[in-house]
């Protein structure tokens, strides 16, 4: 008979309660028996419409609470490390939302944790490693199918952007979903950083500089390109495009289907990142729910979680003097290779 996984959940904000909803629904072998959030009534509201889940406005409690045997955590970045420490204390499997931590030093702090355990226990929420389409992308670069990479090209475009998103936003939660997605296309470390502003968009509200340009040099010799636009006003649209020496592919055109109707032709544009990763999200929440089982993580790791964070406080080094800005990284652990 198979076990089911008991899952603690810390955060029922918007994406905590989008992968409470899934466990369950989506994803078998899992339930969700505890959940954690600062907003006691909120936590309530959530616990309530589980089977047996108890609710917590404290993570330590969550994490503790019987029957748990993995930890997602969907909180706020900075509540991040603290969560993922208790829950290592425990050895308990973590998905954890990106970023892993908001800066480097708390990444490091994380790592030297699973260095004393000898295992990693902690995977990073970087959702698009599960997409089907970047993960054909990554098979044919990994086949050579292009020749040596010499080019990502990549537009990471928002309909709006929420009235709290600030300028280092831009960097540190949108463009670093770029910033992993090429680190692993590649197989290369990002080595520094060039930010361009152009004139903000007049639909940007005041003070939010977007679009920017990021340019990602790399160690391998490739040159990555990173639109973000998050109030473009028309949609979410995430592409990628790859130049080798033989050859380019493009993902994230998003015309499964195309209308042609009354003198028109055209297609639906994602409005939100769980519509146009639904099916990511659903497949890393499967892929670590094995893993976790086992003990063992199915994705991007606390190094991963830690170079993320080390190009984004370049990155944010670059916005704010306008000069390229080199990456410091430390020593990868022998447990990360």
């Amino acid at each position: 008979m198979t076990s089911t996984l008991g899952i603690a959940v810390i955060g029922t904000g918007k994406m905590g309660a989008d992968h409470v909803r899934r466990f369950g629904r989506t994803v078998g072998g899992a339930r969700v028996v505890a959940v954690a959030d600062p907003d006691g009534d909120r936590v309530k509201e959530v616990a309530a419409a589980l089977d047996g889940a108890s609710a917590h406005t404290d993570p330590a409690a969550a994490i503790a609470a019987p029957g748990v045997g993995a930890v997602l955590i969907a909180s706020p970045g900075p509540a991040h490390e603290e969560a993922i420490l208790q829950a290592l204390e425990r050895e308990l499997p973590v998905l954890c939302e990106k970023p892993l931590t908001p800066e480097p030093a708390g990444a490091l702090r994380v790592m030297e944790a699973e260095q004393r355990l000898g295992r990693r226990l902690v995977q990073v929420g970087f959702m698009r490693r599960h997409d089907a389409e970047y993960e054909r992308l990554k098979e044919l670069l990994d086949a050579g199918g292009i020749g040596r990479p010499l080019f990502l090209h990549c537009r990471h475009r928002n309909a709006s952007s929420p009235s709290f998103f600030t300028s280092d936003m831009l960097i540190s939660d949108s463009v670093v979903h770029e910033v992993d997605a090429a680190r692993w296309l590649l197989g290369q470390e990002i080595s520094a950083v060039t930010v361009l502003s152009p004139r903000p968009s007049s639909a940007a509200p005041e003070g939010l500089a977007d679009p920017r340009m990021v340019l990602l040099e790399t160690t391998g010799g490739a040159v990555v390109d990173v639109e973000i636009f998050v109030n473009c006003g028309f949609g979410y649209q995430v592409q990628c495009e790859a130049v080798g020496e033989a050859g380019s592919a493009r993902i994230g055109d998003g015309h499964a289907m195309v209308v042609q109707a009354a003198g028109r032709w055209g297609g639906a544009i994602d409005q939100d990142f769980t519509v146009r990763f639904a099916d990511a999200y659903d497949r890393q929440l499967r892929r670590w729910v094995a893993a976790a089982a086992r003990g063992g993580v199915a994705g991007p790791d606390a190094w991963d979680g830690y170079a993320a964070a080390a190009v984004s406080r370049a990155g944010l080094a670059a916005a704010r003097s306008g000069v390229r800005t080199v990456v410091e990284l430390a020593d990868r652990p022998a447990l990360y290779r």
